[in-house]
């Protein structure tokens, strides 16, 4: 079993900015780590107080094969002057331990963990690359 942790910035508390955020941090999780729905034990999310207009793991449940990973959302426990507008999730997997994991976090998450970030100029780069197709 292996586990891996990622999260994401939001632009504004609603629907539609975290249905884009939760959709992107999830396919990058996907895209990066050859990951398939049926591999996942569980996926806890988390949001800072500031989310509160729908669950991730509702949008994540929309997700095809993903209707059968069991799911948590969670409030993140709040700390003064601490990263707003974030969703966060951890992820428990049966993959082998010799998997090479990626680490997702994006947009001003990346700030959270630099050293599992990608770079901005390649995230910035995978928008472009997504918008043209």
């Amino acid at each position: 079993m292996q586990a891996i942790r990622g999260a994401i910035t939001v632009s504004e508390n609603t629907v539609e900015a975290i249905r884009e955020a939760v959709t992107e941090l999830l396919d990058e999780l996907e895209g990066r780590n050859q990951i398939q729905p049926k591999d996942m034990i569980s996926v806890t999310f988390s949001v800072t107080r500031d989310l509160d207009t729908i669950f991730p793991a509702a949008i994540a449940r929309a997700r095809p094969g993903w209707d059968n990973v069991a799911m948590l959302d969670v409030q993140q426990m709040h700390v003064e002057g601490s990263l707003q507008h974030c969703i966060r999730f951890l992820i428990h997997a049966n993959l082998p331990t010799c998997a090479v994991i990626h680490h997702i976090y994006l947009r001003n998450a990346a700030n959270l963990r630099p050293d599992w970030s990608l770079p901005q100029s390649l995230q910035a780069s995978q928008q472009v690359m997504k918008s043209k197709v």
